[in-house]
């Protein structure tokens, strides 16, 4: 099949720019929100809620997403477009309504909701523009979804105690990535479905290999998105140990910018690698040295902090290269007409694991400590191993 080069790579550079601005909404709340307790009085509670919040908004988004098969049905340019253009508009209502009130929190949710046809849609656009290279096209997707993702915590930094700088600013770049992605094209090897059919999620269950793809993936998200939500505020904990609030806070953004932004790169370089030696090879790699490093960061907690700091850069390095494969691995074992439901589905899944995780591990915090977190968030990487073990050992082929 021939590939237009040059359309190809230019798509999918429009593409990426455009997930990092959308996906820059994500964690918005949890990077702000030193700056927004200290303005306004927001229980611990509603605290979580604005990051919990989005999660679950996106569990929501995704399954309807994949329910209707909207990804598999409809040009995937345009529900980008309009899920990242609106969910700008939910991030900015922020902007008017009370931190931490209802609205907020409703807002959020929309904001997860809508993100559902940013990151899974991108994933289906990039996968119709390879086979054989398929591992490095998602790693890149993946990649750009982490540095948006690690955008907040930059964007807190650059603007201080401005919150609401860094929420604008964010806002804009969402807009902005929507429009950008109607400028891409789609790959000859894009698969549409002719009609809605609910039944092609179940081929997550019939298919042994997606099954597997499929606890792997779960594994892998039990401790990401906890740890990238909260990695900041314990990050803060630890290092006031050694130095004043003045000093943490601002330290901590920055090594959660930069433990963030590590797995996007380490998730295009294990792209390149895992379409010779293997996705779920690189998978089981990133797990065991993800659940290694989370081991470490417990030890180290409260310790020195350039030690902190060493042991949680290599967790965030490790802790994303393995998502992108999972990914990968279904569209690979999927028919193309499904490939886009299949992996919107795949996603619900996971988030909805997230919306649990993320809710629950501030509280766990305060009864076991951050050490004790972060030892419970390595049980994940375990499992996901255990996952693609037995995938490796099935038979070649796609059932």
């Amino acid at each position: 099949m021939q590939i237009d080069v040059a359309a190809k790579w230019r798509s999918l550079a429009f593409l990426m720019i455009a997930e990092i601005a959308g996906m820059s909404l994500w964690f918005m709340s949890a990077a702000i929100l030193p700056d927004l307790t200290r303005e306004f009085q927001i229980s611990e509670f509603r605290q979580a809620a604005l990051s919990s919040a989005v999660q679950i908004g996106f569990v929501a988004g995704a399954l309807t997403s994949a329910l209707l098969g909207l990804a598999d049905r409809i040009d995937p340019r345009r529900l980008f477009a309009f899920s990242a253009i609106s969910a700008a508009l939910f991030n900015a209502s922020l902007l008017v309504v009370e931190p931490g009130g209802a609205f907020s929190i409703f807002a959020r949710f929309a904001t997860g909701a809508l993100l559902a046809g940013v990151y899974p849609v991108g994933m289906k656009i990039v996968v119709g523009w390879g086979q054989k290279d398929r591992g490095f096209l998602v790693g890149t997707l993946v990649g750009a979804l982490t540095f948006g993702s690690a955008a907040p915590h930059l964007l807190a930094l650059l603007g201080g105690t401005d919150w609401r700088w860094s929420l604008t600013v964010a806002s804009l770049a969402s807009g902005l990535g929507g429009l950008l992605c109607l400028a891409t094209k789609l790959g000859p090897f894009h698969g549409t479905a002719p009609k809605m059919d609910i039944a092609a999620i179940f081929t997550a269950w019939t298919n042994k290999k997606i099954r597997y793809a499929y606890v792997g993936y779960l594994g892998h998200m039990w401790e990401l998105y906890a740890m990238w939500a909260w990695i900041g505020v314990a990050l803060t904990v630890s290092f006031t140990a050694h130095m004043p609030d003045a000093d943490a806070i601002p330290l901590a953004r920055l090594i959660a910018f930069l433990a963030i932004a590590a797995g996007g790169v380490a998730c295009i370089g294990a792209g390149l690698l895992a379409d010779r030696i293997g996705k779920a090879n690189i998978a089981i790699l990133a797990m065991a040295i993800s659940g290694t490093a989370a081991l470490l960061s417990a030890l180290t907690f409260g310790g020195p902090v350039w030690l902190t700091v060493l042991c949680v850069l290599v967790w965030g390095a490790a802790i994303l290269p393995d998502s992108a494969q999972f990914s990968a691995l279904v569209a690979d074992y999927a028919s193309p007409e499904q490939a886009g439901s299949l992996m919107t589905f795949q996603t619900a899944l996971g988030f909805a694991l997230t919306f649990l995780t993320v809710q629950v591990t501030p509280m766990l915090a305060g009864l076991i400590g951050w050490p004790g977190v972060f030892v419970l968030m390595a049980i994940g990487p375990a499992a996901g191993i255990a996952g693609m073990l037995r995938l490796k050992k099935l038979p070649p082929g796609n059932s």
